[in-house]
């Protein structure tokens, strides 16, 4: 496994400056702590026999998924650099990253180095989501001239934000839009609906054994 790969994109941009001198001058709505998203690229090579992926190989990376901790937010892409392309090896990662409740991507880094003849590479791009520069309280004056807004505003509902989104990427684009879906859509109606309440039953009496009566 290899970390080829880092960079990372302002999530939110803003013409406010940085926050060296700028936060106390700032006499708008909009904070100059903005969270900042940073994504690292995974690549894994696993090697595709007459097209298929053998069991051992299916251990090593499910192994590497169970390390990785793969989850929501993470995009996994493969890599293939054969003439006609494993599709049957191909298909065997797709079923072991959708058990996982995850889809593959069809976007694919670039990555270092070429794939080895007979082999897949499962590429993985990981992001997180931080807002540099926060809790800033370096304005602690209570004197305030220029009507400006406290250097440490907006730390807190940035940082949450970034602590909180399910796929930090969302902050630069938000997801696509796949279509409506009216069975999703009204899923938490139906479960609120046909689920029994919990306090829809009886008391039970618990016997009790030992203790003073």
């Amino acid at each position: 496994m290899k970390k080829i790969a880092t960079w990372t994109i302002l999530a939110v941009a803003t013409s406010l400056g940085g926050c060296s001198g700028a936060a106390y001058s700032n006499r708008s709505l909009e904070s100059v702590h903005q969270p900042v998203v940073n994504n690292s690229i995974y690549q894994f090579d696993v090697a595709a026999s007459n097209g298929e992926l053998p069991p051992g190989e299916q251990g090593r990376l499910q192994g590497w998924f169970d390390a990785m901790g793969i989850r929501y937010g993470d995009r996994i892409a493969i890599e293939d650099s054969s003439l006609y392309g494993a599709s049957a090896a191909q298909a065997t990662v797709r079923s072991m990253v959708e058990r996982r409740g995850l889809l593959l991507s069809s976007d694919v880094p670039v990555t270092t180095g070429t794939v080895p003849e007979g082999h897949l590479r499962i590429v993985v791009t990981r992001a997180s989501a931080s807002v540099p520069g926060c809790p800033n309280w370096d304005s602690k004056s209570s004197i305030n001239l220029t009507n400006s807004t406290s250097s440490n505003y907006g730390c807190a509902t940035n940082s949450n934000l970034a602590a909180m989104v399910a796929d930090p990427n969302d902050l630069i684009k938000g997801a696509r839009n796949t279509g409506s879906d009216p069975t999703a859509a009204t899923r938490a109606i139906q479960t609120y609906r046909t689920k029994p309440q919990t306090g829809a039953g009886e008391l039970t009496k618990t016997p009790t054994s030992g203790g003073s009566q």
